[in-house]
Parts: structure tokens; sequence; C-alpha cells
């Protein structure tokens, strides 16, 4: 049995170079030595309030940004500096705001189109009608909609074409990138159904960012937790709920909103104090230091690794392991 991971990231790093006055450089450190495993047909979600580097760890995977330093393996492969164009086949993204990602000029059928004639992948015009009318169809469109424009569709249907771009490739790996924060919760169920519908259809692999704990909860398998461009947490879905470890994640999970007021007003809240630190500035040792309720000297002085404190369960916790 092959247990290489589809995806596989060795202390992925990405900066951001800020010119500031009289000539000064600084980093906004982004990304900052990711470890992160994806394995072949599995979702894994990844949250963290906005900001926290999530988008750019996605970008960064798909080398739609360059990494800073690290290494990026995709099934057993070295292609932190490959040529991506053959790759991109492989490995697709769904864009968070679907309006902004979809060309306003183009008809929905040059949109989904448009991976196909790149890749060649349509060996004459009835077989590209054909393919780009089944990815409609398997989106819920219909091919009368091809000659449409985008803004002539809702936002849940400009995500479904954005879906569709996304699998005319054939891809294995797709990052979505906060796909159903921009659209009705009402919407959002629908999407999040389709995507996992085709993740069993066609055996794909996810990487689900989002910032609300509780859609990721719903389709993920494990959910990596970031905070201020690192992992702090790595867990089953069941068992990070059950058992947060690290002191960011159980502030997370105590403010996804319960849907009952008296269970609102009985639980028990920890509120967070202190300077919330900037990825341009950030504090030495531990990023959460500075907000965290348990800190400890050693806190502040190393950045604690991110160690597996039970079967499955990594956290990055000087608490925890050493």
């Amino acid at each position: 049995m092959n247990n290489t991971p589809l995806v596989h990231l060795e202390n992925l790093k990405k900066y951001f170079r800020v010119k500031e006055g009289w000539g000064r450089v600084k980093y906004i450190r982004a990304v900052e030595s990711v470890p992160l495993d994806i394995q072949a047909g599995e979702t894994v979600g990844l949250v963290g309030e906005s900001g926290c580097g999530k988008t750019t760890l996605g970008r960064t995977i798909l080398r739609l940004y360059e990494p800073t330093a690290g290494k990026i393996f995709f099934k057993g492969t070295d292609i932190t500096h490959a040529d991506m164009l053959p790759l991109r086949r492989k490995m697709q993204i769904i864009f968070q705001d679907p309006s902004s990602s979809l060309n306003p000029r183009m008809t929905v059928g040059e949109i989904v189109g448009e991976p196909l004639d790149i890749h060649m992948l349509a060996s004459s015009r009835g077989e590209r009608k054909d393919r780009i009318e089944a990815l409609l169809a398997r989106v819920g469109l219909n091919s009368e909609q091809a000659n449409r424009y985008p803004h002539e569709f809702s936002g849940g249907q400009q995500q479904r074409i954005g879906i569709a771009r996304a699998l005319a490739v054939e891809p294995e790996f797709i990052v979505c990138d906060e796909p159903v924060s921009a659209l009705d919760v009402s919407i959002q169920s629908q999407i999040v159904n389709m995507l996992e519908d085709m993740q069993a259809e066609l055996g794909l692999t996810y990487l689900f960012i989002a910032h609300d704990i509780s859609v990721v909860r719903h389709i993920s398998r494990r959910i990596a937790v970031m905070y201020l461009g690192c992992l702090v947490e790595l867990a089953e879905s069941y068992e990070l709920y059950k058992t947060p470890l690290h002191p960011y994640t159980t502030s997370l999970l105590q403010a996804v909103p319960i849907p009952d007021p008296d269970l609102t007003r009985s639980r028990k809240r920890d509120i967070l104090e202190g300077e919330i630190p900037s990825p341009m500035d950030s504090p030495p040792g531990c990023r959460f230091n500075t907000l965290c309720p348990a800190a400890e000297k050693r806190c502040a002085e190393a950045a604690p690794e991110l160690r597996e404190a039970a079967p499955g369960h990594h956290v990055a916790c000087h608490l925890f392991g050493g």
C-alpha cells in the first residue's frame, strides 16, 4: 500500500517584502515553517481568523505565490521549482469571490472552455462543446446558460461556474479558498454538498479554507488551525471539537454561535486579553504568547514545534510534549 501523501509540505514559508520610509525594508511573514500532509481522497480543513495566512498558504502550495523557503511535494515529487504548466491539470483552485474571479468579457462557455484550450483537451469543436455542456450540467447549470455572461448570474451560480472551470482539466487536488463565505447560508449548504458529491464520484482531494469552523467541521476529515502564519493544531475533525489542546483553538470553538439562548448564556467563555501582534512585527517565541492565558516565560523565548500530543493529534504548544 502506497502511504505517500498526495501533498506534502516541508517547513513552507512565504514572506512578502514591504518598503518603508527612508529605504527601510520589512517582511510580512505570512506563512511560517508550515508542515502538512494531505492524503489522496481526503479533505483537510484550514481555519483561522482573517489575515492569519490561510489563503497565502493555499496559493503558495499551487505556486501562485512563489515560496520563500521550504519544499512542496506532489505525489512524492518535489515541485518547489518545477515547471507548473503540466501540473496545473492536477492542481486547481476555487476562489473566494466568484464575481471577481470570472472574466466579465467572456461568456460562461468561454470561461469553462478556456482550460480545455490551454491544455488542448478537446480534439474538435464538437467535443469541446460537449465537454463544456457536461461540465455545466455537473454543477447544476444548463447548456443554454453557456452563452450568458457572469453578471447575469447570482453569486451561487457564479461559484458553480468557477467550480466547473476548476473541474475542466480533471484535477486530483483542489484548493477551496473560502468558496462559500461570500454566499447566503442557504446556498452555502448546496455548494458544500455538491463538493462532497464530486469528491465521492471523482476521488478529489481538497484543502478547504474557511473562517467558519462549523462549515469546515461538516466537510473535513482533519482540521488544521492557523494563527499568524503558523499551524498551531492539527487533528481529526471530531477529536478537535471534543478535545482542543491549543488555547487559540479553544477560543475559536467558544466563539461558534449556538442556536440556543439559554446555552449561550450559560456556557463558559475565556476572554483573550493582551496585544494582537502584527505579522510584520510578530513576537519572539510562540506567536500566541501575547494573548495566551497560560503563557510561561519559555513561550516568549522559543517557538514550539508542531508535535504529536496524542495519536493523530498534533499541537504547537510548550504545555504539550515539552
